[in-house]
């Protein structure tokens, strides 16, 4: 009998050597857990405001196609976003048949309200739109030709700040050396009619 217990006290020992070191495994694999969840939401908001941006891009080259006499006005516009078109124009052309240059002047002003996220506010802050959002329009001088629509917004990681476009660089909005800078870059043909 002195043997038998001798060999239940070794493995009393044992077995909580044994929990620890299973509470230390599964401790480890919930920190990779919460890790890869993190990593997860991090890549689904940079696919989000990718998402957002081009289709405020399609957007705006819609309202470009539909306003073909007033091209230059859209192209003159530079830096959109963060308010800087002001107030709304005086005719709202989305009640009121408009002239052209008052269509431009209204389609500029509503998709930057759209960039900055106007159309969905929280608490009397704009929530929806892209973080930091900056839209540059290029094309050709007095009609038909290709049309570019840069959007550069701020994203959530430090990268390179992307190359082949100046839009929003320089701007104090994308951290130290634009480093979270991102770009999406649409370019097309508009006809004249």
């Amino acid at each position: 009998m002195l043997i038998i217990e001798r060999h239940r006290s070794a493995q009393r020992g044992a077995t909580l050597l044994e929990i620890l070191i299973s509470i230390l495994i599964f401790s480890i694999g919930l920190l990779g857990l919460a890790s890869m969840q993190i990593t997860s939401k991090r890549a689904n908001y940079e696919a989000l405001q990718r998402s957002t941006a081009a289709v405020l891009a399609h957007g705006i080259l819609e309202r470009m196609r539909v306003n073909q006499t007033a091209l230059d006005t859209y192209v003159a516009a530079a830096n959109l976003g963060g308010g800087s078109l002001g107030v709304a124009p005086a005719t709202d052309c989305a009640a009121a048949n408009c002239l052209p240059a008052q269509l431009s002047a209204y389609d500029l002003w509503s998709f930057e309200q759209e960039l900055d996220g106007q159309d969905e506010q929280r608490g009397g802050a704009a929530t929806g739109g892209l973080a930091s959002a900056t839209a540059c329009i290029s094309g050709p001088p007095g009609g038909s030709g290709t049309y570019r629509i840069v959007i550069a917004w701020r994203g959530s990681a430090e990268l390179e700040s992307p190359a082949g476009s100046v839009c929003g660089l320089g701007l104090g909005l994308y951290g130290d050396g634009d480093s979270l800078r991102r770009v999406l870059t649409i370019t097309t043909f508009i006809g004249a009619i």
